[in-house]
């Protein structure tokens, strides 16, 4: 072979192998795509990703399944389970969540513990890591099968170092090497993250969100703070900082917040204010007690979250009208609470962001719930998984290809 031929089946080996990453690559993205809605993201040919896609099938590393899109069937493309599973993690303020899911986002196990008040963060990840083992054995998998651990906090996380960027915010967990710590005793890849960072993550790949490119998801807990996603990435800021509205202030002379200022937006709409109105006529109560009541039609209740709403709806409009989001994602225990949180909250919104009359701003409920967060957690460390794309079978990638071919979905 000449030295201009060699060059050319060496240019073409490299296409070939880089146009499989690149399919790979939108693949393990989305958790699953169409043969169609692939050649669209990836701007290769449908002949070209149809080749791809037969020859990763036989090689074991995609799926295939019947689905259907516009009311066509179509091919819907995952990748294999046996790639590799992972692991989401969602430490909140009185809880510990847990699920193992695939590269096409389905949970194949799941569970949940409760937390003591202000848990230390050794006995929390120890909790943790004991979970993710006892999840493994029940679906007979190891370590060994497990890609990456994602794992959400409620604090602002510096990503380059896994630790909680601001003290105060979590106490006892400041310091601390969360990566690290529960890479040491997992001997897996971990990804930290701030929880509402990762419910955002979550809500626009497969939520509410899903579609918008630009979009703001409030999580409305023991405490509040927001996860900005900017075409199409989320947005974390410097040390991981956007989005903490729970410090915003609101009220001037109100009480001092644990980050140390006054009058956060915190103090006002916090677990430990709501029930502070309620407790002389209700005694002692918890955010669930809240939650319980105003979902029965108590009116006393129901009144202290429909005033919750409006604050937290002026600071998101402020949000709003810096970042410019096509949609408002709502979630967190809170959220359970529907039209009489979500009502005031969305009014509020719409009455101090700029009116868009050619994309008006959506304010909706989060669709993944409660598991917004941790399914959040899990598709960070999917999306961070190094996947293998070479494969011993090479089918010549030819735009006349004539292989199986799914029909247009139009």
């Amino acid at each position: 072979m000449s030295r201009r031929g060699a060059a050319a089946a060496g240019s073409q080996t490299a296409l070939r192998e880089a146009n499989k990453a690149l399919v790979v690559g939108t693949v393990q993205r989305y958790g699953g795509l169409t043969q169609v809605e692939l050649a669209a993201a990836t701007g290769l040919s449908q002949a070209t990703v149809s080749t791809i896609v037969r020859e990763l099938l036989a090689a074991g590393l995609v799926d295939t399944a019947v689905t259907t899109r516009s009311g066509r069937r179509a091919q819907l493309v995952t990748l294999a389970r046996r790639v590799g599973l992972a692991v989401g993690v969602h430490v909140g303020h009185r809880h510990l969540r847990v699920v193992l899911g695939d590269f096409a986002h389905e949970v194949v196990a799941e569970q949940q513990l409760p937390l003591p008040y202000e848990h230390p963060s050794d006995t929390t990840l120890d909790r943790a890591a004991l979970l993710v083992m006892e999840l493994l054995e029940r679906i007979g998998s190891g370590l060994d099968d497990v890609v990456g651990i994602g794992v959400g906090v409620p604090a602002p996380v510096d990503a380059d170092t896994g630790m909680i960027s601001v003290p105060g915010l979590l106490r006892g967990w400041e310091g601390e090497h969360l990566g690290q710590v529960l890479t040491k005793r997992l001997g897996r890849p971990v990804h930290v993250d701030n929880d509402a960072n990762l419910g955002a993550l979550a809500e626009a790949t497969l939520g509410a969100a899903r579609g918008y490119r630009d979009v703001v998801y409030v999580r409305v807990s023991y405490g509040t703070g927001a996860g900005i996603v900017l075409g199409g990435q989320v947005h974390r800021g410097f040390a991981g900082t956007a989005g903490e509205i729970g410090h915003v202030q609101v009220d001037p002379t109100g009480h001092i917040c644990r980050c140390g200022s006054r009058g956060c937006l915190d103090t006002v709409v916090g677990a430990n204010a709501l029930v502070e109105p309620l407790r002389a006529t209700h005694g002692s109560l918890a955010l669930r007690d809240v939650v319980a009541r105003t979902r029965d039609g108590d009116p006393g209740f129901a009144r202290v979250v429909a005033d919750a709403g409006a604050v937290i709806g002026s600071v998101v409009a402020g949000l709003g009208t810096a970042v410019n989001p096509q949609c408002v994602v709502v979630g967190g225990e809170l959220s359970e609470t529907g039209e009489v949180l979500l009502g005031p909250l969305r009014d509020a919104v719409r009455r101090r962001v700029l009116l868009n009359q050619i994309a008006p701003l959506e304010v909706v409920p989060a669709a993944l719930g409660q598991r917004a967060e941790v399914m959040g957690a899990l598709v960070l460390a999917l999306r961070a998984a190094d996947v293998p794309v070479r494969v011993e079978q090479e089918v010549p990638l030819e735009d006349g290809d004539d292989g199986p071919q799914e029909q247009d979905e139009g």
